[in-house]
This record gives C-alpha cells, sequence and structure tokens, in this order.
C-alpha cells in the first residue's frame, strides 16, 4: 500500500509515476538504458564522451593535491566569484560585484532550484518557453507554481508574440528563459528578448535566464538579457562550466542578481546542497579566464560535429532543422513514413544501433501532437561515434 501524505502527494506532481505509483524513469535514462541493452550509439543524453581543456582539468587536479577537499564557503570561493564577475564584464559588458552579486551552485540545476523555491509560492505562474528541459516543469510544480507554456514551433522554433503576451496576467511571478536553447538550439532573438523584458516589467515578473550553451553558438551571438535596458534589477543569470569545458560531472554552475535576489536565493540553496565542488570551483575559475580563442575553438569544433551528424541524418532522409547552437539537432521523421517519434525512437535501436530521444518528451503531453514527428539528436560526441552512427543511420535510408 503507497501512503498518501502530503509530501507524497507534492512528489506526484512534481513527477510522472508509473501504474505501480513508483516513480517512472525519466526518457533520458530509459533511452540510455536501451542504448546499453542493444549496444545501440547513444545521442540521446546530452553529456559529451571527451575531455575538456587539459589546463582546466589539471587546475582541479593540482587543487586537489593542495588540499582543497573541505568545505568552500557557502557563496562559492573568492576566486570564482571573482572569475565569473569578470567573465560578464569580458563577454557582455556586465558589471558585476563578485562579493554580492555572484552565487556559485551545484550546477544550473541548483540555482534554478534554489530561484524557484525563493520565489515562487502557490498560486504564482511561471512562463517558460515549449519544448523545455524537464526539470523547469518539476521544479515549478515542487515550488507549488503554475506552469505556463508557449510554444516554440517548427521550423524556425520562435514564438507568436500575440501568443507571448497571452500568457503573462497578474498572477505571473517567474518568466524562465532558456537561451541558446534546449532542446531546439534555437538562440533566440533580441526583439524576443526585449519582449519579454517589457512583460516582465508591465506584471513586475522576475526574469530568470538559463544561459548554460552561451559560449557555443555558430553563427548566431548569444545576447544576455539583462544587457537589455530595464532588466538587469530584474533578472537572474545562471549558467554553468559542464557544457562550455565538457565538465558536466562538477556541478559547478552560478548565478548573477541583484544583491537583495541573491540573499533571497542564498537563503534556500543553504538547505539544499550547502556547498559543492571545493577543488573545481578555482579549476573553473582557470577555464573562466582563458583566453577568447579557446572559447572560440571550443564552439567551431562543437559546429564540425553537428555538421559530420547532420550529414549523416540527412543522407538517411530525415528533415534536419540547423541549430544556432547548443548540443543538439532536431531531426524530422515524416519524410521516412514515421510520424510517431517516439515508436520511432524506441524501434531505431534495432532499425540502426542509433538512440535519440523524442522532442515530445520537452513538452506537456496535450502539446505534443505539435512535435510528434521530432527527434533530438546530441552531437557533443566524439568524431568517430558520430560518424559510425551516421554510417549505421544510412541503413534506413528509402530506397531511391
Amino acid at each position: 500500500m503507497h501512503r498518501t501524505g502530503p509530501w507524497l502527494r507534492a512528489a506526484e506532481g512534481a513527477m510522472l509515476l508509473g501504474p505501480d505509483g513508483v516513480p517512472a524513469p525519466t526518457v533520458f535514462a530509459e533511452m540510455s538504458a536501451l542504448a546499453a541493452a542493444t549496444g545501440a550509439v547513444n545521442l540521446g543524453q546530452g553529456f559529451p564522451d571527451e575531455d575538456g581543456p587539459a589546463v582546466v582539468l589539471d587546475a582541479a587536479v593540482e587543487a586537489i593535491r593542495q588540499g582543497v577537499n573541505q568545505y568552500p564557503p557557502g557563496r562559492g570561493t573568492p576566486r570564482l566569484r571573482a572569475a565569473v564577475a569578470e567573465h560578464q564584464a569580458h563577454w557582455y559588458g556586465i558589471d558585476v560585484d563578485p562579493e554580492r552579486e555572484v552565487l556559485v551552485t551545484a550546477g544550473a540545476t541548483e540555482a534554478l532550484a534554489a530561484t524557484l523555491l525563493a520565489f515562487v509560492e502557490p498560486g504564482d505562474e511561471v512562463v517558460t518557453f515549449e519544448p523545455f528541459y524537464d526539470a523547469y516543469g518539476a521544479l515549478i510544480r515542487l515550488a507549488g507554481g503554475t506552469h505556463v507554456t508557449v510554444p516554440l514551433t517548427a521550423p524556425d522554433f520562435l514564438p507568436d508574440e500575440d501568443t507571448l503576451r497571452a500568457a503573462f496576467s497578474d498572477q505571473t511571478r517567474v518568466v524562465l528563459v532558456n537561451t541558446p536553447h534546449n532542446p531546439t538550439g534555437r538562440v533566440l532573438p533580441r526583439e524576443v528578448l526585449a519582449t519579454v523584458v517589457e512583460l516582465a516589467e508591465r506584471y513586475d515578473a522576475l526574469i530568470v535566464t538559463d544561459e548554460v550553451y552561451e559560449h557555443l553558438t555558430f553563427a548566431t551571438p548569444h545576447v544576455p538579457i539583462a544587457t537589455l535596458p530595464g532588466a538587469a534589477e530584474r533578472t537572474v543569470t545562471i549558467s554553468s562550466a559542464g557544457k562550455t569545458f565538457s565538465t558536466t560531472g562538477w556541478k559547478i554552475g552560478w548565478l548573477t542578481a541583484a544583491p537583495a535576489l541573491v540573499e533571497a536565493i542564498v537563503s534556500v540553496k543553504q538547505y539544499l546542497t550547502f556547498v559543492n565542488g571545493a577543488p573545481f570551483q578555482p579549476a573553473v575559475a582557470v577555464g573562466l579566464r582563458l583566453p577568447d580563442e579557446v572559447f572560440h575553438g571550443i564552439a567551431q569544433d562543437l559546429s564540425a560535429k553537428h555538421d559530420l551528424l547532420a550529414a549523416g541524418l540527412r543522407s538517411a532522409g530525415f528533415d534536419v532543422l540547423r541549430p544556432d547552437g547548443g548540443y543538439f539537432v532536431i531531426a524530422d521523421t515524416a519524410p521516412l513514413g514515421h510520424e510517431d517519434a517516439r515508436a520511432f525512437c524506441h524501434s531505431l535501436p534495432e532499425l540502426a544501433g542509433v538512440v535519440g530521444v523524442p522532442v515530445s518528451a520537452f513538452v506537456r503531453p496535450e502539446h505534443a501532437s505539435g512535435y510528434r514527428s521530432l527527434v533530438r539528436f546530441a552531437f557533443c560526441k566524439r568524431r568517430s561515434v558520430l560518424a559510425e552512427a551516421a554510417t549505421r543511420l544510412a541503413a534506413i535510408a528509402p530506397a531511391r
């Protein structure tokens, strides 16, 4: 018998439960297990399979050897907070006080969790674009908020302005913006961000941005929403080291915001992880201070990997929607005669020895029809792995 106390009801609202009342695995865990069981190339989960800059890794090793192995300061080491402030000034011209306006977190996900738990109360509405990173919905529900979504539809994955405006109301407490966007790879243009700022000002809403792919853009530059007029004082900017430096397992993230906002978030964050990643924090500080050409090289390498996988997908018969950045490419299975991407993804390991994730996993069930034939593939892998995946995918190409 399953208990039905308030704690369990809260959990049920934040995750998908199976028919036996046990939490169902995420689609990422499901598809990764399928890849492991079948020997398929796993292009489902968005983690790199090769290391980032050696100087960053060496700095972590050296920190461990020097005894940086105990609790760091609650807001993060002074060295990393200073590096984050320097990074914001160097890349975006944003002036940040490292003592009062920077908080180091256990990855971007903890930054998001602490922020939403600090500011969202039952009845508050949180606006996001859809598709959305799966943690958003769960965290909004855990905070007691109501999730309001604005669709990004293929092929451009840009919001309709009227729909965006209609999503805001007097109950809107937070608008959560992810750019560069997961899973579509779209870099939201300045005019969309300006509309978000205008609406946030009108309804006195907090802007929270997830910018973890900020340095992984290909041709369209990333514009932090905090740089727009009127945005800085109401924006919590979140990023992390994991994607840029291929260190997703280190879980070193950060946020920048006005002092009063940071204080409120710290009041929650201190009861989540408290602190994390002592030897990795000085290493990430080293990474953030690397020359510009290192960051440009990381993006260029990722763009070339995209091109390799995209060419394989096109030769297999998919329609491919080019991203502006990030780790992922969206492919349409409809030209192959498959209208149900979820069913297709379950059969793909047998068909071609490759695993992807249906884009419908990133949308609410009632909105899934608009994304029914779309699959997300990760290209943040070794080129040899992507070449093998492309060769395997060729096996499903329709006869000419």
